[in-house]
């Protein structure tokens, strides 16, 4: 799974940001910033099995690359719904479920959410255009 990233110099810090995670960091140079995002989330995942790779590109571009979906789509749903103020009792609601619990297992990682649950859920969490690229 890839996500796009931003990465850009303002006055004597270079900023980088993952929209999808609601995140942003920066650092001295571009690499470092780069290397912040990529540490950024490898603790917000907090499982030492994670790994992921920053691919930066010419423009003003990089992805977040990793093969451990199964550990990344449970932090893009909570990031996803703590940034719109949704209550996990919300996001169920919204996806028919008569139970918290049922999303809530999507969201801990203890369900793997297939591809198309995953984007149902993205879709009822945030209506805002996403750029999800998924490799």
């Amino acid at each position: 799974m890839k996500l796009e990233g931003r990465v850009w110099k303002d006055h004597k810090f270079w900023l980088v940001e993952l929209p999808l995670l609601d995140l942003l960091t920066q650092g001295k140079s571009k690499k470092n910033a780069l290397f912040m995002i990529k540490d950024a989330v490898e603790l917000l995942i907090n499982d030492k099995s994670f790994s992921c790779k920053i691919i930066p590109t010419k423009d003003k571009t990089f992805y977040l690359d990793t093969e451990e979906i199964d550990l990344l789509i449970p932090l893009i749903l909570k990031r996803l719904r703590e940034r719109n103020n949704l209550s996990i009792r919300e996001v169920a609601e919204r996806l028919g479920h008569k139970s918290h619990t049922a999303y809530a297992r999507y969201e801990t990682g203890k369900v793997k959410a297939s591809l198309d649950k995953f984007v149902e859920c993205v879709k009822v969490i945030d209506e805002h255009d996403l750029i999800l690229k998924v490799g």
